[in-house]
C-alpha cells in the first residue's frame, strides 16, 4: 500500500497484481445509545404536552355546546320571572327566582359571563338590530338590551342584541 493520493486510472492502464485500489470509507458515527434516549425522550414529552393541549381544547368545545344549548333556558326562565312579578302570585316568583339562581350559578361556574352592554356600542360584543333616535344619547350609544350576549372565557357565545341611538 502506498501513502500517495488515488488518482483516477484511464480504461487504457493496466493494473498490477500488486496494486489495490482502496475506495475512500465515508466514516458514518451511530448516534451513541443515550442520545437516541434523550431523544425518545424528548419526542414523548411533546407528544405528551400536544396530546395535554388538544384535551383543554375538547372539554372547551364540549363547554360551548352545553351552554349554548342552555342560553334559551336562561332567557326563557328570565321572562317567566318578568311575566310573574306582574302577578301576585309570589310562590311562583319565589320558585322561579331559585330556578335562575341555580342555572346562573351553574353556568358562571363553566365560565360563562355576561357582556356589558353600559355605554357605547361595541361590534365585536354587540349586534344591532335596530338605530334609532334617542334624546338625550349620544350616536352609537346602546339604548335597550333586546337580548343579553354572553362571553366564554374571552370568546363571544352570542352577542348582545341591542338597539342602538342614531
Amino acid at each position: 500500500m502506498t501513502d500517495q493520493p488515488l488518482e483516477p486510472r484511464l480504461e487504457d492502464e493496466e493494473l498490477h497484481e500488486d496494486e489495490v485500489v482502496e475506495e475512500p470509507v465515508a466514516e458514518e458515527s451511530a448516534p451513541a445509545p443515550d442520545d437516541s434516549y434523550l431523544r425518545l425522550a424528548a419526542d414523548f414529552d411533546n407528544y405528551r404536552k400536544r396530546v395535554a393541549r388538544e384535551q383543554v381544547e375538547w372539554t372547551s368545545r364540549a363547554n360551548e355546546r352545553l351552554l349554548n344549548e342552555l342560553l334559551p333556558v336562561l332567557d326563557d326562565l328570565e321572562r317567566a320571572l318578568e311575566a310573574a312579578a306582574e302577578h301576585e302570585e309570589a310562590k311562583l316568583e319565589e320558585g322561579v327566582r331559585l330556578v335562575h339562581r341555580s342555572l346562573l350559578g351553574l353556568v358562571e361556574r363553566h365560565g360563562l359571563s355576561e357582556i356589558e352592554t353600559e355605554g357605547a356600542f361595541d361590534p365585536h360584543v354587540h349586534e344591532a338590530l335596530l338605530a334609532q333616535p334617542g334624546e338625550g344619547a349620544e350616536e352609537g350609544a346602546v339604548l335597550q338590551v333586546l337580548q343579553k350576549g354572553y362571553r366564554l372565557g374571552d370568546k363571544v357565545l352570542r352577542p348582545a342584541r341591542v338597539i342602538v341611538a342614531e
